[in-house]
């Protein structure tokens, strides 16, 4: 365990599906309900380590961590990683942590995660913000190049999928694809991929979504207005929160509006 004035990190040792995981973590400790921060693909519980910079969050703790695959977190075996399995992770990250009741937040990969969790168990959500998770098939513009641009071995898929990355003139992805190769194991892509993909095109994402009985939040970035199914969230109750200067990375290209829109919507959560 590391500690510091703001917040403490730490590493669980865990098992799934007879999988030994190391899980790093990053907290802080309160009385109130906590906020817990799913990260997506490519990304590092860092993401949201700013959050103890946030005035509004004065007093709020939070939970952070690196998924198996990626960041810090050490996986026996890369190849058991999906969708469910990081969900039960999840489940166990929580355990271990003491955690029963809390806000969420899951940008891409892990909003997609959040959103299974939040259907399995929706009396421990008090609110969720889905920063441009999937809920369509539409989403899969980074997942599915697993099948329309196949590769003969994991690492040159990863390799080549950077490289397109790096080239992408949407906001922020230069930047995201710049730490890619330090930040995920080639090895988890492929079923972390190819789960996403699945449960996009099969399922039933939007009807889960629109289902869940506490306050929900989906936030996109400008360059992203286009989605075509953001009416019919409205017309649903889901609130939408559109970040100004940003694609699909808000928390590269305008953390300052993403960080404030998270706080206007939780503040008025009341727990």
């Amino acid at each position: 365990m590391a500690t510091g004035s703001e917040f403490t990190y730490e590493h669980l040792s865990l098992h799934i599906d007879e999988v030994a995981l190391r899980v790093t973590t990053v907290r802080r400790d309160g009385e109130r309900a906590p906020v817990v921060f799913l990260h997506g693909f490519g990304s590092t519980k860092e993401d949201y380590a700013d959050f103890v910079r946030q005035p509004a969050f004065d007093g709020r703790p939070f939970l952070a961590y690196d998924a198996p695959g990626c960041g810090e977190t050490r996986c026996a075996n890369l190849t058991k990683i999906s969708i469910p399995f990081l969900v039960k992770t999840a489940q166990a990250v929580l355990r271990a942590a003491g955690i029963d009741r809390f806000h969420v937040v899951g940008h891409s990969m892990g909003g997609l995660t959040a959103l299974i969790l939040a259907h399995q168990e929706p009396d421990r959500i008090l609110s969720f913000v889905d920063i441009e998770g999937n809920v369509t098939p539409e989403d899969c513009f980074l997942s599915r190049q697993i099948a329309t641009h196949p590769a003969t071995d994991d690492q040159r898929f990863f390799d080549d999928f950077s490289e397109r990355a790096r080239r992408s003139t949407e906001s922020s992805s230069a930047l995201y694809a710049a730490s890619l190769r330090h930040k995920v194991r080639a090895g988890a892509v492929r079923g972390i991929f190819e789960s996403m993909v699945d449960l996009s095109d099969h399922g039933d994402l939007m009807t889960k979504f629109l289902a869940l009985p506490f306050p929900r939040m989906f936030m996109y970035g400008v360059e992203n207005a286009r989605l075509s199914y953001l009416p019919e969230l409205a017309a649903n109750g889901i609130e939408l929160a559109e970040v100004p200067h940003s694609g699909h990375w808000p928390m590269y290209a305008n953390p300052v509006a993403m960080w404030e829109l998270i706080a206007t919507f939780q503040s008025r959560t009341g727990s």
